[in-house]
């Protein structure tokens, strides 16, 4: 592999699959997850086992992603509902100068290309996620959420598959 930018304090599981051009710093990816080319996961965030990362996403701090969870091309998580480049002085923030607001992803989920989660969300187990969905409050369990903001859809029958 070429290009793999794995700092020393990343917690890799047994059999975690990395493409190109992956930045990985401070996180923890479960066993038999895969991660795919220009994905970056930052400090602090956790992957569960047998995840699939989709290329060109960004898992900032302060998410948790569980196990068997499906993030689809370009997703990109928020952890900062409120970003700045400055401070009031004018000065560059800092890590002292925000908060940095967790995401939950339950188990089983399913997040389309393109999606973006806000900070401070939790996705319910077995939630699907449209492409291009911008969520903007916590998606129950068991159900189909799309739009922009995201909206429920539908419930998923968890007698059938969807």
């Amino acid at each position: 592999m070429k290009y793999l930018s794995i700092s020393d304090d990343v917690k890799l599981g047994n059999n975690v699959q990395l493409y190109n051009f992956v930045n990985l710093y401070g996180c923890e990816i479960g066993d038999n997850t895969r991660i795919g080319t220009f994905v970056e996961i930052q400090k602090g965030a956790k992957v569960g086992k047998n995840c699939k990362i989709s290329s060109h996403s960004f898992i900032c701090e302060g998410v948790t992603i569980e196990d068997n969870v499906f993030i689809g091309h370009n997703v990109t998580f928020i952890n900062d509902p409120y970003p700045k480049a400055t401070t009031i002085e004018g000065e560059l923030q800092t890590e002292a100068d925000w908060a940095c607001i967790p995401t939950l992803v339950k188990k089983n989920v399913s997040i389309g290309s393109s999606a973006t989660i806000l900070a401070g969300i939790t996705v319910g187990e077995n939630a699907l996620i449209g492409a291009g969905s911008v969520v903007t409050k916590d998606v129950p369990p068991n159900s189909i959420v799309a739009g922009n903001p995201a909206r429920i859809l539908r419930r998923i029958d968890q007698t059938r598959e969807v």
